[in-house]
């Protein structure tokens, strides 16, 4: 019997750990979204023999990555968008389809060997990509565990992603044109994420939901809030 640790802090993982548990039902699975409960003490009562990391903003430890197997799911093609907000820098760019890069966990952010890559389309709002790409890390999940995979070293010049800030959601004048301004919106469509937003001097406007129509119009759900 085996131990693996899910670790996410986003609500749409919790589901990767049930399928995870469906397909290795003789084995342990383990999920932490509290960067509080990820720390030694915590994992040598696990004793995890890998820990998959679908989605965490924060930074690991190198006593533990040095002491544990640890893999990152990164969503873009490395060594081609390493760093932060890599959906949101896609869709800013243009780019429909992806690959997620399932990773081992180095002291270099997002530049550790490579398991194995896995395609990924970007249509849709945030949420709805991330709901997608659990069914595919699954898989990738379930080949890494039963090929016993080696990582394999990146190779090419790395293209490097800025994290964005809040304040970059806000629709600001360069958004000039109608199929810009729907990436805008539903890459920030995801819970935990700042939502795209215009303002005045007393409100505040969120857009979600956004739907785009074939004579250039927007529908969209909107959220009024007192500054």
């Amino acid at each position: 019997m085996n131990n693996y640790l899910i670790l996410s802090h986003k609500p749409w993982n919790i589901s990767l750990a049930d399928k995870m548990k469906a397909h290795f039902s003789n084995d342990n699975w383990f999920f932490i979204d509290n960067k509080n409960d990820f720390n030694s003490e915590k994992l040598q009562q696990i004793n995890p023999d890998y820990i998959f990391i679908p989605h965490w903003s924060y930074i690991i430890k190198e006593e533990i990555y040095e002491n544990y197997n640890c893999i990152v799911f990164h969503m873009t093609d490395l060594p081609f968008g390493r760093g932060g907000s890599p959906l949101q820098n896609l869709i800013a760019k243009k780019i429909k389809e992806t690959k997620i890069s399932a990773i081992k966990v180095v002291k270099k952010i997002d530049g550790g060997p490579i398991y194995l890559k896995e395609k990924l389309n970007l249509f849709g709002t945030a949420e709805e990509i991330f709901l997608r790409a659990n069914d595919v890390i699954c898989n990738m999940i379930v080949k890494i565990i039963n090929q016993n995979m080696t990582p394999v070293a990146q190779t090419g010049e790395p293209v490097i992603f800025k994290r964005r800030t809040p304040e970059m959601s806000k629709i600001n004048k360069e958004i000039k044109d109608v199929n810009t301004l729907y990436d805008h919106i539903r890459m920030l469509d995801a819970d935990g994420y700042p939502k795209a937003y215009i303002e005045t001097d007393f409100f505040k406007f969120e857009f979600t939901r956004a739907s785009l129509k074939s004579n250039e119009t927007i529908i969209s759900d909107v959220r009024i809030v007192k500054k």
